[in-house]
């Protein structure tokens, strides 16, 4: 089925997502603008296959031939197209619209294929330096714990001998003053209660 400059118009281009394209009303504009030229190298296409049939019916002399039909000017890659060949022509605009049409798209996929590598590349590396900060900060983290779990473990053992030390220290002066208590105790067992003062 031949492309038509209609077929231009009613088309419909998917929306992409997660990476840039083309400005749809650029595009729009672009493509109204070929296919007012396409529109006018069918006409004259049309007048020409007119005029080559009412001068091989005789009916007319030639004027003279249109020679060239220049692309738009908005047009990225200017071409020329000759015309007089009668059918050939506008096949040949198609194929040079769809080949640039396929051109385009290469360079865009290109493009995208580029640009979502370099994405990737890009993650990838702040995900490692992500990672690599994480494991650092974790490895001053747990050598920090463990230099505070080795002070306070030394002030429990600290805290404990204390513990220990002032338990034997205690006994000791209770010990003593029990021994006191019973050496006066037995010195002044006949002592009554009411001259000690109680």
């Amino acid at each position: 089925m031949a492309l038509t400059p209609d077929d231009v118009v009613t088309k419909q281009f998917q929306h992409v997502r997660f990476k840039e394209g083309f400005d749809p009303d650029e595009v729009d504009d672009f493509l109204d603008e070929i296919v007012v030229e396409w529109r006018k190298s069918i006409a004259e296409a049309d007048e020409l296959r007119a005029k080559l049939a009412a001068y091989e019916s005789g009916a007319e002399a030639p004027s003279a031939p249109v020679a060239v039909i220049e692309q738009a000017p908005a047009a990225p890659v200017a071409e020329v197209i000759e015309v007089g060949q009668g059918s050939t022509a506008p096949a040949a605009a198609s194929a040079g619209i769809i080949e640039l049409a396929q051109r385009l798209h290469d360079e865009h996929v290109a493009e995208g294929i580029a640009q979502r590598d370099k994405l990737i590349a890009d993650a990838q590396a702040q995900a490692a330096t992500i990672v690599s900060d994480a494991e650092t900060k974790g490895r001053e983290e747990i050598a920090r714990l463990d230099k505070e779990r080795s002070i306070l473990e030394n002030r429990i053992t600290e805290l404990r001998n204390f513990e220990r030390d002032y338990r034997a220290q205690l006994r000791g002066y209770i010990e003593g003053k029990l021994r006191d208590l019973e050496t006066t105790g037995t010195t002044s067992g006949s002592t009554p209660v009411s001259a000690i003062g109680l």
